[in-house]
């Protein structure tokens, strides 16, 4: 995952209703059917194996897994699209693209103090240390002075040529005028608290540097351990290093692998889950990889033995974050307006003992990002302060979580949510007016860091969430009448539910001295998204059904009166 913060002035927007014919529901749980067939064993086998690779669009470990998860879909029962027959209903592509700029991996990398016996950096245990897209030193390695370059002012006034400068802020800032002045690369250290760096003394949050074909300006991160030692020496005088960083850049493609299982009743209808495959981590994100993967098989698995099917398509798709969803978005218009719902997969699998990341359920933007308090908190990435025109009402929100907190009881297993935030997979679905959310976990004292790998991934957790996730894809992509009904319950039990608890946190904050009108349109949003989101569980139907507008209504009133008695109550104390 690379959270990028908020996608900026999310545009409202409504969901378009089906009209296909749909044939009788039958009722099934899902859950029985999925829970013995899921073990988490491929997602965590698969996790391992690409965890092993720097995985960089167009490079061997990014290629390396494209290529495994078209074996196991094969195996699966998937046919290549190009050779599939019309009544082939499991399918699989590989998309292939040419890229205008080489790909990069990195091969080895040192660090050493001049004067010192050993390096205080190696790739061989810090993988994180080449900044990506850094090109190759001489053979042999380059050595210079060092520079402790502590604000932008004093790259200003610095001479710099010829030198390494050194930062403790990011690189980012400085690298443009330390290539103009003449600097031969940059040695940095930049890890945020949450990472524990004075407890995770050898941890690298991977850093990068723009792609440059032709560039000779490397980089390089450091742990808090080597930051130390360098520091150290400066403070006692000039320094020079040894630097020797090794790489590869080449001309690659683009690949992106798409599964489908096409819909028997309305196939032109479709949830969409996406992993990334790019990023060096275990937790980020091979485990999105590798649990997406053990669900297309099972999927298959259960499609195959005739025990479940499936009415609309359901698509799983592996490629670049952000940018192989946003395409596969935009390129068809036809194929993205029936796109239903997007799922993320990203960081799902984390031993939550070892990495302190809770299992988190971001949602579509709803009044929690404008007012987040009580229970509802951001991850440590925080996210920009949502308008009322932002908001997403959908149903997708309460019906993901209610399946979720549905396994963790099942299973023991921790579940929350946080504000919407954005910067992974589902935000391409949410610009596209299509509603879209993620699965992940933070804040992990690993993340980015290279010591995200094997030890801190839980076959258990993959198991917990590939599950949750494949049946609750299940019902969207088989729903109906009686799942529409099934929404109306929940949502309006929760709507309830939630009016009530924002009124005990309006009643104290007005007690406090807040304004009070600014309490009562609080309380209006979450009517507001409540009542809007209930309306569009007409999107499970594939015609307007009479009883579940007639739901729809009287849901809607309870939520209101709910709203104008909580409002004149809250009103109550500034009358007297």
């Amino acid at each position: 995952m690379v959270k990028q913060g908020i996608v900026p002035a999310l545009l409202c927007f409504s969901f378009l209703i089906g009209c296909s014919q749909h044939g009788e529901e039958v009722p099934v749980d899902y859950f029985d059917i999925v829970r013995p067939e899921f073990t988490g064993q491929l997602a965590y086998e698969t996790t391992d194996f690409v965890e092993d690779y720097w995985r960089v669009v167009g490079n061997t470990g990014f290629n390396k897994t494209i290529y495994l998860i078209a074996d196991s879909l094969k195996a699966s029962g998937y046919v290549l699209e190009e050779i599939a027959k019309d009544s082939d209903r499991l399918t699989y592509r590989i998309e292939k693209r040419e890229m205008n700029y080489n790909t990069w991996e990195s091969v080895s990398a040192s660090l050493q103090i001049t004067g010192d016996t050993e390096p205080i950096l190696k790739s061989k245990t810090n993988r994180n240390m080449t900044y990506l897209n850094s090109p190759s030193t001489p053979e042999n390695g380059i050595k210079a002075e060092v520079l402790w370059i502590k604000s932008s002012e004093g790259l200003d006034s610095a001479n710099v040529k010829g030198k390494i400068l050194f930062t403790e802020m990011s690189a980012r800032r400085l690298y443009k005028t330390a290539i103009e002045k003449g600097a031969i690369g940059i040695i940095s250290y930049d890890n945020p608290n949450y990472l524990q760096p004075e407890k995770n003394k050898t941890s690298i949050q991977f850093r990068s540097l723009p792609s440059q074909d032709d560039g000779d300006f490397w980089g390089i991160a450091l742990s808090f351990e080597a930051k130390e030692k360098l520091t150290a020496r400066l403070e006692k005088g000039t320094t020079d290093v040894l630097v020797n960083i090794q790489t590869k850049r080449y001309p690659s493609e683009e690949l992106t692998i798409v599964a489908d299982i096409k819909g028997s009743e309305l196939p032109n209808e479709r949830l969409v889950y996406s992993a990334h495959i790019q990023e060096p981590g275990a937790n980020d994100n091979a485990t999105g990889v590798g649990a997406q993967l053990e669900m297309a098989k099972i999927a298959a698995k259960l499609f195959s033995e005739k025990k479940i099917e499936f009415k609309r398509t359901m698509t799983f798709l592996w490629g670049d974050e952000i940018i192989s969803t946003r395409r596969y978005i935009e390129e068809d218009p036809e194929r993205a307006k029936g796109i239903k719902w997007g799922i993320s997969l990203d960081m799902v699998g984390e031993n939550t003992a070892v990495t302190g990341g809770t299992f988190l359920i971001e949602k579509m933007p709803d009044p929690s990002a404008i007012w987040t308090r009580g229970k509802d908190k951001h991850s440590e990435w925080g996210g920009e302060v949502l308008k009322l025109e932002d908001m997403k009402p959908h149903y997708l929100n309460d019906f993901i979580i209610s399946k979720f907190k549905e396994q963790g009881k099942y299973a023991n297993w921790v579940v929350e949510t946080n504000p919407f935030e954005g910067g992974s997979d589902h935000t391409p679905f949410l610009q596209a007016d299509i509603p879209g959310l993620l699965l992940w976990h933070f804040t992990d004292q690993f993340y980015h860091t290279d010591n995200d790998r094997i030890d801190k991934v839980s076959q258990e957790t993959l198991k917990n969430v590939g599950t949750t996730a494949l049946v609750s894809g299940m019902e969207l992509v088989n729903s109906g009448t009686q799942f529409a009904l099934d929404q109306v319950v929940n949502l309006k039990q929760r709507a309830i539910n939630r009016l009530e608890n924002e009124f005990e946190l309006s009643k104290k904050a007005v007690e406090n001295g807040e304004d009070l009108e600014d309490e009562i349109v609080l309380l209006k949003a979450w009517e507001d998204w409540y009542t809007k989101a209930i309306i569009t569980v007409n999107d499970a139907l594939p015609k307007s059904d009479s009883a579940v507008e007639k739901n729809i209504r009287e849901a809607n009133l309870s939520i209101a009166s709910k709203t104008k008695e909580l409002v004149e109550t809250l009103k109550m104390p500034s009358q007297n």
